[in-house]
């Protein structure tokens, strides 16, 4: 640590929620660190770098008051207390230092109250920079703590709302020229029929901020905002951070892997429904079976598309 650091000042945050569902359910939903973006509206895309016996190191990608960041944390997880502590070793201006811990203790049999810490330095000690981390930990926290909750409480459902499915093709070409049409969304409105309008934002290479207006066969359009993180060369992870009506989260995946003499191409996608909008979008007395099935079959189309479109694409340039 230099001297710099050591003078900053660390502020301190404390935000904490009751849940309606047994401590260790709590625990497990903060330990699985991978399916945060699924269940929490600030996390773009969570990925496990290194893992042993009770640490691991993490990088996440999360919005914060409405610019995306990116960092990595160090977690140590304890079952028996039902603690999880994390010291960021990787932090993103303005941002000097942050670490803390979740506290899950339990209320009742089936009952828990659940506490989120931080600790930070901001940069310089610039006021404007600890007012933007306290603004952000405060509209964060509150989003993942609610998120928790609702998952805790709705983990008997959970079965039956989140759901993932994916599509593949195989492309007699090569991997980049893929990775080349799926990374150029800029373009999408030339090259994909059900695409009307998208607007691209790439501050960060790799890291894009995209709002997009689909058409359906009936002529309506549907504005979807979305952040991709894109590993170059075989791979882009999303997730909506604007969802269609039927939905509450919507995260996927594009892989591009070698087969033979050339590629299969896949889209993933995990989507979690939303049931108070399943009647009055699908008509009295629709289900969520339904509602599964409706938005199935609406990803897979559109996504099939742009599948066999970036299939074309590939094998027409090698010839």
């Amino acid at each position: 640590m230099t001297v710099t650091e050591q003078r900053l000042t660390t502020h301190e945050t404390t935000h904490a929620i009751d849940v309606a569902a047994p401590a260790r359910v709590v625990y497990g939903i903060i330990a699985d660190v991978e399916t945060w973006p699924q269940h929490f509206k600030p996390n773009v895309h969570v990925e496990r770098l290194e893992e042993e016996a009770g640490l691991e190191r993490i990088r996440i990608w999360a919005t914060a008051n409405g610019e995306v960041k990116t960092w990595s944390s160090v977690r140590t997880l304890d079952p028996e207390t039902l603690r999880v502590t994390f010291r960021q070793d990787v932090s993103t201006p303005p941002v000097a230092a942050m670490g803390g811990e979740w506290i899950v203790t339990a209320t009742g049999e089936d009952t828990s109250r659940l506490q989120l810490k931080h600790d930070f330095q901001a940069i310089d000690d610039d006021p404007a920079n600890v007012e933007w981390i306290n603004k952000a930990l405060d509209e964060n926290s509150g989003k993942e703590l609610s998120g928790i909750k609702e998952v805790a409480e709705l983990a008997d459902q959970l079965g039956e709302l989140v759901f993932s499915f994916t599509d593949t093709v195989h492309v007699e070409g090569d991997g980049a020229d893929v990775f080349d049409f799926l990374n150029r969304s800029d373009l999408w409105p030339e090259r994909l029929p059900h695409v009307a309008k998208l607007d691209l934002t790439e501050d960060t290479p790799g890291l894009q901020v995209m709002r997009m207006d689909t058409s359906t066969k009936d002529g309506s359009v549907h504005t979807t905002e979305s952040v991709r993180v894109c590993f170059a060369p075989g791979r882009i992870v999303y997730k909506q951070t604007t969802v269609p009506l039927l939905m509450t989260a919507h995260t996927g995946e594009w892989l591009i892997t070698p087969s033979g003499t050339g590629v299969d191409v896949s889209s993933t996608h995990t989507v979690t429904l939303r049931t108070d909008t399943i009647e009055r979008i699908l008509g009295e007395g629709k289900t969520a079976a339904d509602a599964r099935e409706y938005v199935h079959k609406a990803l897979s189309t559109n996504s099939g598309v742009t599948l066999q479109h970036s299939k074309a694409y590939a094998e027409g340039r090698r010839g």
